[in-house]
């Protein structure tokens, strides 16, 4: 089952405020769907985490993105949260391969541009600290997992539903644990 984004993007000039609710209505159908997906299958896989506010704040943590940008996202998230219409997932697998195997990647496939490596490379720690947090969250859990598994998903299955996935108090704990600029 897949829940990636397959929209436009929000309208040509749309301000911070506007992109922001954007992607946290195109994050809410992501999440939506993943839900929905549970109701006929015993795992649901998503290509990347629904949440997606990672990314937002990683480019706020590395000066790439304003202070008032990462706000309106933040908060944009938060109001989701509060409707339970957007949450954390219950297993996240996190891959954030070193710069030389980046490198080596970028280099080995002549297909895509990769017009935005250099800022992306970048991003590389910052992810890794969004999902240290999101890790402290349930940490005896171990909702997130560093490594993909060696034997295939069949073990995934098993890791149970967290028990609160969404509301504020939970969004509101995960942006306590992150790091401040």
């Amino acid at each position: 089952m897949s829940a990636e984004y397959s929209g436009t993007g929000p309208p040509p000039g749309a301000g911070g405020l506007a992109t922001s609710r954007y992607w946290a209505e195109a994050n809410a159908a992501r999440w939506a769907a993943a839900v929905n997906a549970e109701q006929r299958a015993p795992l649901v896989l998503c290509d990347c985490d629904p949440f997606k506010l990672c990314y937002t704040w990683s480019l706020w943590r590395i000066g790439h993105t304003a202070a008032g940008e990462w706000r309106a996202a933040r908060d944009a998230s938060r109001r989701m949260f509060a409707a339970n219409r957007l949450g954390v997932a219950d297993l996240i697998l996190v891959s954030i391969p070193d710069q030389d195997v980046l490198a080596a990647r970028r280099h080995a496939d002549k297909t895509r541009t990769r017009r935005n490596f250099d800022l992306h490379r970048r991003l590389a720690e910052p992810i890794r600290e969004w999902y240290q947090a999101v890790s402290e969250l349930d940490a005896a859990a171990e909702r997130v997992r560093w490594l993909h598994p060696p034997n295939g998903t069949d073990e995934l299955a098993r890791v149970g539903s967290r028990a609160h996935r969404s509301g504020t108090d939970l969004f509101d704990r995960l942006i306590a644990l992150l790091p401040s600029r």
